[in-house]
């Protein structure tokens, strides 16, 4: 099971690293962080850097006065943490990626640090006024996301999550990831962290799954049938051989992304975006 995980982590590190290469040259982009889309904002790929540079002063604007040292928990490649050290945040980071993290580093510069591990793993004696998790937190168990958050907090410290979360609806959707937001609210309960904001953004963040869908559709769906008839042109026996060892593979890779049910609307069925803000109980600090 351990080398199954390790080969996803390195399978999934690879794919954002190819996405950050892609999105940097092609548009732009300093990270891959959903756009906030206001009603004002045209939604088009040629406002996706907007949308993104929205989300990150939405994120800042909801860290409580008298945060001085936050923890940036899969801080990527420290676009965020940067914004954060020029708002007058001190800012440590935690990534299991050493590529990403050497490249944080020479970004960040020798006044933070960062945890080159797993948020689990983590070990320091060093605390944290905020801990922030800025879409990380749905890679994370959530028991196991909690108690290390409560290790790391100074008194009266907060816990801000900005995350994708499943919602209980009738049907199967076919966009992955995040934990279901009922079980994390009981989760939550049982711990000495009181909710002090809960703010949906669905509805501003639900565009970027459409610009995706349009993406996978244009894109990624023509370059994949020609690199399918190119290997079945030169090279059949291999195509054969291919086709028959990975065909289940193969059609979830075309029902996930080259289906249509990538869209703004079927998130909005499945998926929640949340910001949630927790500050760690007066009795047990």
């Amino acid at each position: 099971m351990k080398k199954k995980t390790n080969k996803k982590a390195i399978s999934r590190e690879i794919g954002l690293e190819i996405a950050s290469i892609c999105g940097k040259h092609f548009l732009n982009l300093d990270h891959l962080h959903y756009g906030y889309w206001p009603s004002w904002l045209k939604v088009d790929i040629s406002n996706l850097r907007t949308a993104q540079e929205n989300y990150t002063k939405f994120l800042l604007s909801h860290i409580p006065e008298g945060v001085k040292t936050i923890l940036d928990v899969g801080c990527g490649k420290g676009h965020i943490s940067l914004k954060l050290i020029e708002a007058g945040y001190k800012v440590d980071g935690v990534s299991p990626s050493h590529l990403f993290s050497e490249q944080t580093r020479e970004l960040l510069g020798k006044d933070s640090e960062i945890f080159e591990c797993y948020y689990e793993q983590l070990q320091t004696d060093k605390r944290y006024d905020l801990v922030l998790f800025s879409e990380s937190f749905q890679y994370i168990e959530t028991e196991q996301a909690i108690q290390k958050t409560l290790t790391l907090l100074n008194a009266g410290g907060y816990m801000l999550i900005s995350d994708i979360f499943r919602i209980d609806t009738e049907g199967k959707g076919r966009l992955s990831g995040g934990h279901y937001l009922n079980t994390f609210y009981k989760i939550m309960s049982k711990y000495p962290l009181e909710l002090v904001k809960d703010i949906d953004i669905t509805e501003q963040t639900a565009p970027n799954i459409d610009i995706e869908g349009h993406i996978f559709k244009e894109v990624g769906y023509p370059v994949a049938t020609l690199v399918e008839q190119l290997l079945e042109s030169r090279y059949p026996v291999i195509s054969k051989f291919v086709k028959w060892k990975y065909q289940k593979k193969i059609n979830e890779i075309h029902e996930k992304y080259f289906s249509g049910q990538r869209t703004g609307e079927n998130f909005k069925k499945f998926k929640t975006y949340r910001v949630l803000l927790y500050k760690r109980a007066a009795h047990n600090e």
